[in-house]
Formats: C-alpha cells, structure tokens, sequence
C-alpha cells in the first residue's frame, strides 16, 4: 500500500466501523415511520463513501458493521441480533453482499485511475526525450536525462551509459521487452530483475548499436512490467537516434 493511503488508513478503517451504527441510531427515532428499504440504501451510501479511499478492509468492516447494526437498530425485534421477518433478513443480506461489491468496484476503480496516471507518466516521459533529440541539444545532457528516468521508470538503483558496440554476456533488456540471461527468459514480474549482475539495454538506432545503458538493481528487487520495460526500451532508442544524428554532422566526433 503507498503512502498516501496510510496516512489515513487508521481514520477510515475507524470510520468503517463507527459510521454505520451512528447513522442507524440516528434512524432509531424514526424506525417505525420508514421502510427498511430506505434505511437500507443510506447505509449504501455510507459503505460507497468509505470505500472510495480504496481499503478494501475498510469497505468490507463497514459492510459488516452495516448489517449488524442494521438487524440491532431497525428490525424487529428491535435492540436485539435477531430478525423475525424474512424481508429484513434479505435486506441485511443484500446490504453485507452489495456492500462489499461496491468495495471491489470502488478499488477496481482507483487502480485504473492509477494506471492511467502511469500511464501519462511514462508517455511524458518519450515526449520529453523526443522533443530533446528534436531540439538537438547536447547528447551528454539527454544521456543523463535518459538515466535519470530508466531509473525511476524500472525503480532501479541507477544505470550508466557506456558507448561502442561491444556487448557484455550479463542479462540483457531485449527491444521486445523481455530480459534474458544468455537463452533462458527471466521472470522479471516474478523474480525481480537480476541483482547480481548489470542488465545490458542496448542503445541503436536503424539496426546500428550506439552503446548500451548498463542497469543496476543490486540493493533492491525490482519487478518492472511488460509496459515499463518497453518504454524504457524506447528512451533508449531516443538516446541511439540522438547519436546518430551527432553522427551524421559530425562525422569525426
């Protein structure tokens, strides 16, 4: 869980489980004036407004708090955990089961949000890079640029550029995003990438290598997806069209 979420994790969970018999002793003086149906629905209300900060513990709480309180405070008998009428029975039933459904959309929800984020992120990320190689700067500058974002793309703990065409026999980072080491693919999502080794990403542009970035994930595991690692399979070509185009002006550089 990130941080911004446990900054408030203990006020919402908290709120999960007092808000719901709050607002049903709030409905005790009017118990018998209303349907249960619409008794019902307000604590749907309450369950949604909990689950939107995306805990799933805490929308589950406040579904199972719901309905508890919802037999105590509203069905008959009243003030007790029983229930004599199969229609309350139902409705504190519906209540638990939609309760904890709209957890799981309301976290489904924010996921998407948050990939959508990354992904704008990762997109800003090639503009800039494109619009450096456009403006034709100093490629040392877009060099260090690069390394700055494969390392907070991939959560790594650097990379180095290293120019020329050689290539080392270590783990590479293959333009179709997958990492190898020699014939055998890793599994980046589940093992991590190498620690004991720099991945090589090779640097090209129109099938000439330019050099190669050499990442470093020694202290740390980290576990870059398909998405992540293509985009940094891209930044790196920035970098080889950048070269080439300094090449191409500057032949004897």
């Amino acid at each position: 869980m990130n941080r911004g979420v446990d900054s408030f994790r203990t006020p919402v969970l908290t709120a999960s489980l007092l808000a719901p018999p709050a607002v049903c002793a709030l409905l005790t003086p009017f118990r018998q004036h209303f349907d249960n149906a619409n008794a019902a629905l307000l604590l749907v209300v309450v369950i949604v407004a909990v689950a939107v900060f995306g805990i799933r513990l805490a929308g589950v709480l406040a579904a199972v708090s719901s309905a508890v309180w919802f037999d105590f405070f509203l069905t008959v008998p009243y003030d007790s955990f029983t229930i004599n009428s199969s229609n309350d029975v139902e409705q504190a039933v519906l209540l638990l089961v939609i309760g904890i459904a709209v957890t799981q959309i309301a976290i489904w929800g924010r996921r998407q949000q948050a990939n959508a984020s990354r992904r704008r992120g990762y997109l800003d990320g090639v503009l800039t890079t494109s619009q450096a190689v456009a403006a034709g700067g100093s490629t040392d500058d877009l060099i260090d640029q690069v390394r700055t974002e494969l390392t907070a793309l991939l959560g790594i703990d650097g990379a180095k550029f290293v120019a020329g065409s050689k290539q080392t026999q270590g783990p590479r980072l293959n333009p179709d995003g997958s990492v190898t080491r020699g014939s055998h693919v890793l599994k980046v999502e589940r093992d991590g990438l190498p620690t004991n080794a720099e991945i090589e990403l090779t640097v090209q542009h129109a099938g000439e290598t330019r050099g190669r970035f050499l990442l470093i994930a020694a202290t740390r595991i980290a576990r870059p997806d398909l998405e992540q690692r293509l985009v940094a399979v891209a930044l790196a070509d920035q970098v080889g069209a950048a070269l080439s185009t300094q090449e191409a002006i500057h032949p004897h550089v």
